[in-house]
């Protein structure tokens, strides 16, 4: 359940300090110090005064919040000491599911990346699929030490972004939320497909992959709802599988068996967690073709 803004603006200030506390990871101060700036017109105002508040701090103060944050799979995971937020932002990762050769992986490189920058490595994880993620990683422990704390002051505001959209309701909500959808019509008819089952599936590795929705094509072709909204959408490889022969076999046509075409994969790559990738499908029993859509 979601704190209308207008409640924020006119309630205690311990009251606003409990609210959003746990926006920056224990580091309620930063809500303390933007509690003064009220009243705010939008929920982007309250997060540009939140940031505004670490942004003014002193040198230690910047350092001790980057410091507060825990290791990606580290000891505060395995030891349950993480703060809920983020036990929820790993899990969403899937980083409390990884084999013993990911997590002895993860473990080399927090202590590679605590020995060369003195920090945990800190990476807004709703915005990054496991590859995406190890990949990020490894490149940013080639950085240096000052571009490298810009950035994860940076990924630190865009897990603040996430936390406060979650948190709060009101005019002007930040943009943190991505989508992706499909529909598929069925050049043959000239209509719609309907009843088509779509699974939707991160390549996690070219071993692995993870079922992320699934779905069943309604009247219009489409889905009822997005297979994917209301967060980012990780940065990562998918594919998905539509069963266009179970459809075909329902129209009545005669295939082969097995058909030329039987189950479709479509593989595309998302690169911005916030943009909506709609990616259809257009097919007959020997044919298909795709495009990013709108």
């Amino acid at each position: 359940m979601t704190i209308p803004l207008a409640d924020l603006n006119t309630m205690q200030e311990a009251d606003f300090v409990a609210a959003l506390g746990g926006v920056f990871e224990h580091a309620s101060w930063v809500a303390r110090e933007a509690a003064g700036a009220r009243p705010f017109a939008s929920v982007a105002a309250l997060h540009a005064a939140m940031r505004g508040a670490v942004e003014t701090a002193s040198d230690t103060t910047r350092l001790a919040l980057l410091a507060g944050h825990p290791e990606l799979a580290g000891r505060a995971a395995r030891d349950g000491t993480m703060a809920p937020d983020s036990v929820a932002e790993q899990a969403a990762a899937g980083l409390d599911r990884m084999s013993d050769a990911e997590v002895a992986r993860f473990a080399a490189l927090n202590a590679a990346y605590q020995d060369k920058f003195g920090l945990p490595f800190i990476l807004c994880v709703r915005r990054h699929g496991r590859a995406s993620l190890l990949s990020a990683f490894a490149a940013r422990l080639e950085s240096d030490a000052a571009t490298e704390r810009r950035t994860a002051e940076a990924e630190v505001f865009r897990i603040a972004a996430i936390r406060l959209n979650a948190l709060v309701s009101g005019d002007g909500p930040l943009r943190t939320t991505g989508r992706i959808s499909t529909h598929v019509l069925d050049t043959v008819s000239g209509r719609p497909a309907e009843g088509v089952a779509v699974s939707l599936h991160e390549v996690v590795s070219e071993t692995e992959t993870a079922l992320v929705a699934r779905a069943v094509t309604n009247a219009d072709g489409r889905t009822d709802a997005p297979l994917v909204a209301g967060r980012p959408v990780p940065i990562a490889v998918y594919e998905l599988r539509f069963a266009l022969g179970d459809h075909h076999r329902r129209q009545g046509l005669a295939l082969a068996e097995p058909p030329f075409l039987d189950v479709v994969p479509l593989r595309f790559g998302v690169s911005d967690p916030e943009g909506h990738y709609h990616v259809p499908l257009v097919a007959t029993p020997w044919s298909y073709q795709t495009y990013r859509g709108s």
